[in-house]
């Protein structure tokens, strides 16, 4: 850790220290740094549930009121802002995401997450197909599903060929397959004569020659192991990357998030971007990571180098360590894809996962486990009975992943453990795989989060992203309030259903136990990290099926505004260069909300239009005719039916 990091974690753990005996003296020293007033103000905080206006010092809350008592302590230097009526929370903390490698690719990913249809996802394909050079790739690299789209089906082989001839395509659909053109299986040199890997296909035709389909059955290796194949960015604009993705989760409102690690995530040395970004206090996201095994069979190996090399929560309060996980040991592995059968796993795993958890549990390491069957749950927690005999876990946080299909024995064996479960909205996704081969029924408490919490159970949100699902939490959100999935299937009665506050609550205070800061963050209270947002409609009282399109117009983190927009833009932080020229960001930006963007698309139908030519009808105002009421799924057919002359 750099001397700076260390007087940071130092200043902001003596000041929170101060600040939590109320002993608030107006003086220079204890002068609020910012206030916030004129809000509507969800604290969640039990003693203080609602409040109008924060005071924020030293990066930590230092007082939480009304208008008139804080502006009281208002100095000749405080910043104040008019939250101008507007809903505030605790800034979201995403318990379970994959920010790291996601940040290093982001820059170069088409994004398909909240895209309305195939044909406007081909339109998106087809525009950056023309822009994206050799050797590069064009990557949709999850975060979609073929149920969110109007056609209710992801797009042909044969759809994706005819747009792109030439330049390699490669489109993730959750983790059950991925769609490439022939440009992308030459890259990779997929022929008639490569096998099948262990638990994958790749789908052949008549004369045996690679289609472009892999299928994972059920093992995900395949899909992962093909995209690493791909091109990567450069060092330096892997850095700019991650700063834009940072700075698309401060857009929806994320403060705070828990890195599971991932396949391909070496440590150290793929931790370099973001131990940089650290050093120079570039991050707009609290970040603490989880390390996840990367060479099967010698899994304990890995934890032996790992924690010799870093401590559980070495950092500070921007950056820290977490514990080891979600993969602990590849035998363990039960990925989700509910369109193939549950996988049956080794008989390997007691013994392999005994070995690990016991290193760690000796080492006093948190950690994480992805867990999606109960009957795979079982069997962990075997292996943890026998260890906590062994070796008490006493305070030692752990947790299961997931646990989709976990059954109520099982929920009150975690709580004897002292465990939680960090659930994620991937039934968003899957909900109707899910169904069509368990049926309705179980789906309904699939995952059983009400059951979970009143277990008493720690219970985070997250979002499982960006390949399994979307990065956007508003989409958690909405399922877990509205029970339904993005393609409108109602999965849930009401006794499985949240509030909105309660929703809010396990994505804020709910989420920070998984990363040892409950007390710390998830609540707008004195002594606590001043993170917060300021939504531009009012979550507790706006249409249900609008929550799922929510952003955050003003974000703030440690008392730092890192995101503003709407009547707050004057606010914003200077724009980030993007790079490489031809990313996807450049035109498409990140999350695809209901109400487009009227410049981007107008960028967008330009390049699928291929013109140059002023168009006597409309001017070559594409975006704005786009974004209307008119029915304008296939640019083509929209601009000819209007009689513009780009197509006469």
């Amino acid at each position: 850790m750099t001397l700076s990091l260390i007087n940071r974690r130092r200043a902001l753990t003596a000041s929170a220290a101060l600040l939590a005996t109320s002993a608030f003296a107006k003086d220079d020293a204890m002068t609020p740094d910012l206030i916030l007033y004129n809000g509507k103000l969800t604290t969640l905080d039990r003693a203080n549930p609602t409040a109008t206006a924060v005071a924020i010092t030293n990066g930590v809350f230092s007082a939480v009121s009304s208008d008139s008592e804080i502006m009281k302590l208002k100095g000749a230097k405080t910043q104040v802002i008019d939250l101008k009526g507007k809903r505030v929370l605790p800034g979201l903390n995403d318990s379970h995401t994959h920010l790291i490698r996601g940040g290093l690719n982001y820059l170069m990913e088409l994004r398909w997450d909240g895209v309305k249809s195939v044909a406007d996802a081909l339109d998106m394909l087809k525009a950056q197909v023309a822009v994206t050079p050799a050797p590069q790739w064009v990557r949709v690299v999850g975060g979609f599903s073929e149920y969110q789209f109007a056609e209710k089906r992801l797009p042909t082989l044969e759809e994706i060929n005819a747009i792109a001839p030439n330049t390699p395509v490669f489109i993730l659909h959750l983790y059950d397959r991925a769609l490439l053109n022939q440009a992308a299986l030459r890259a990779v040199g997929y022929d008639k004569n490569t096998p099948n890997p262990p638990g994958g296909e790749i789908q052949r035709d008549s004369a045996g020659n690679p289609t472009g389909l892999l299928i994972a059955r059920p093992n995900a290796l395949i899909l992962y192991a093909t995209l690493a194949k791909g091109p990567k960015l450069s060092p330096a604009d892997q850095v700019i990357s991650t700063r834009h993705y940072m700075k698309e989760l401060n857009r929806l409102g994320i403060t705070s998030v828990i890195d599971a690690g991932g396949g391909f995530q070496n440590y150290p040395e793929d931790y370099d971007t973001i131990g940089t970004l650290a050093a120079k206090d570039q991050l707009t996201v609290r970040i603490a990571y989880n390390l996840f095994t990367q060479n099967k069979g010698k899994e304990l190996e890995d934890f032996r180098t790992w924690t010799k090399l870093v401590k559980p929560g070495q950092g500070d309060a921007m950056y820290r360590h977490n514990g080891a996980g979600e993969m602990l040991v590849f035998s363990a592995a039960d990925f989700e894809d509910f369109k193939e059968p549950r996988p049956d796993l080794s008989a390997a795993l007691e013994d392999e996962l005994y070995a690990v958890t016991k290193h760690l549990v000796e080492n006093r390491w948190p950690f994480r486990i992805h867990g999606t069957y109960d009957e795979s749950i079982s069997r962990f927690l075997d292996v943890f009975e026998r260890v906590n005999a062994e070796i008490p876990f006493g305070d030692l946080h752990w947790i299961i992943d997931h646990a989709e299909t976990i059954s109520p024995r099982n929920i009150d064996r975690i709580k004897a453990l002292g465990g939680g479960i960090a659930v994620q909205h991937r039934m968003a996704y899957q909900g109707e795989a899910f169904v069509a081969r368990y049926g309705a029924r179980a789906a309904e408490q699939t995952p059983p989060v009400k059951r979970m919490i009143d277990a008493d159970l720690p219970v985070g949100m997250g979002t499982d992203a960006t390949r399994v699902a979307s990065y956007n939490p508003w989409v958690g959100l909405y399922w877990l309030i509205s029970g339904k999935t993005l393609g409108g299937l109602s999965l849930y009665t009401a006794q499985n259903r949240l509030d909105r506050e309660e929703a809010v609550r396990l994505y804020t205070e709910g989420s920070a136990w998984f990363s040892t800061e409950n007390g710390r963050k998830g609540a707008l209270k004195i002594g606590q990290y001043a993170d917060l947002i300021v939504l531009p409609q009012d979550l507790m009282s706006m249409p249900e099926s609008d929550i799922k399109d929510l952003y955050s117009s003003l974000t703030v983190v440690g008392g730092k505004v890192v995101h503003a927009q709407d009547e707050f833009k004057p606010l914003a932080p200077p724009p980030l260069p993007i790079s490489p020229d031809w990313s996807p960001v450049r035109t498409f930006g990140g999350y695809q909300h209901k109400k487009a963007d009227v410049a981007s698309l107008d960028r967008i139908s330009r390049v699928a239009c291929a013109c140059d030519s002023d168009c006597t009808v409309h001017g070559h105002a594409h975006g704005q005719a786009y974004a209307s009421n008119v029915p304008a799924h296939n640019l083509r057919d929209f601009w000819g039916v209007l009689g513009c002359a780009c197509f006469a």
